[in-house]
Formats: structure tokens, sequence, C-alpha cells
């Protein structure tokens, strides 16, 4: 391409299996914030999919940010918000929203992302809200495959502060924030689809 627009392989394996996720957690209607966007073509598929969604997509990366105007001027999906320059760790935009959607997040970010993550989710979601979680995670404290293990030493060798986490810390954080697990789905390569809700 010769605009913006990025294009990632993953997104492209993976955006059906999560759309099918989001579909049976959300309703039809529904006010999404997705932090950390990326290309934005996650954003693009669940809106042009969902009409009822309005799908509100953000990033830190101003090349991601490109990325993701590029998309939607070029599909016109009017139920995509134009992206916003977000910081998970800082003021949260807007009002409350009936899901947040973090897809590739919590391990490719500080573990303090998470921790923000959990504490304004469990304000900024609807009574009912749904945060949902995708990517790869430890469980009981071991690697589900080798391939999970060799990403997770990839990652720590980039910056310290990423890694792949344990679920069960990630989920008691989001705990002690008022959101419940109530679904765990597996996920091609190995990831995981979390999906939790704000109880009230």
């Amino acid at each position: 391409m010769t605009d913006d627009r990025l294009q990632s392989p993953a997104a492209a394996r993976n955006r059906d299996p999560i759309l099918t996720v989001l579909r049976e957690s959300l309703p039809e209607s529904a006010r999404v914030l997705e932090l950390a966007s990326g290309s934005g073509e996650h954003a693009l598929h669940c809106a042009a999919a969902m009409p009822g969604w309005h799908w509100q997509p953000s990033d830190t990366d101003p090349r991601a940010l490109a990325s993701i105007a590029a998309w939607r001027r070029a599909a016109g999906t009017p139920n995509l918000g134009a992206p916003i320059a977000f910081d998970v760790t800082a003021e949260w935009p807007g009002a409350e929203v009936d899901a947040i959607v973090a897809i590739n997040l919590v391990h490719i970010s500080p573990w303090s992302v998470s921790e923000a993550l959990m504490a304004h989710a469990g304000k900024r979601l609807v009574p009912g809200g749904v945060l949902y979680l995708y990517g790869p995670y430890r469980r009981a404290g071991q690697h589900t495959a080798p391939s999970n293990a060799a990403f997770d030493a990839d990652l720590k060798a980039r910056d310290a502060r990423w890694g792949v986490r344990d679920l069960e810390a990630v989920v008691a954080t989001a705990e002690a924030h008022g959101l419940r697990l109530v679904r765990i789905v597996e996920m091609p390569a190995n990831n995981l689809s979390v999906v939790l809700r704000r109880e009230h």
C-alpha cells in the first residue's frame, strides 16, 4: 500500500475468532472503547460486521493512529470513530462505555498498564459491561506452549517490563476492581480470549 494503512498478518488470522467471541459477549448495540488498536484492522473488521457497535479506536503510536485513520477513510464505516491518542495510564476520555477491548496489550506493556486498565475499567464500564482481553497467558505459573515461552523471552529482551502475564494475577487484579471473570476461550496460536464483566 502507498498510503498510511498498515497490515498485520496476525490480525488477518485472528480477527474472525475474536469477532466471534465478542459477538457472543456483547449486545448488538454497544459503545466500545478499543485500547492499543494498532493497525486498526480489528476496529474496522468489528465495526463493519456489527453496525450497532460504535467502535472507538485508540493508540499512543502516531504511526498506528495514522493507519487507523487511513483504514477508516478508505472504508467509510460510519460507526467507526476517528482514532484518539490515548495512554491507558493517563486520564481516560469520555463517558461510560459498554465494552473495553484490549488485543495484545497486556503482555506488550509494563504491568502498571494492566493495573491502570483494571482500575479504570472498574469505573468506566457500565454495570454489566465487558472487558475483553486477547493474548498469550501463563496458567498455573507455566507457559501453555513452547512458542509462548520463546515469545516471552523475546518480549523481555526488547523491554524488561514486558512479558507474558500469569492469568491468575490478571484476574485477581481485575477482581479487586469489581470485575468478574466470566469466560476463557482457547484461541489460535496458543492465545486466550479472557472475558470479564463489571458486576455493579
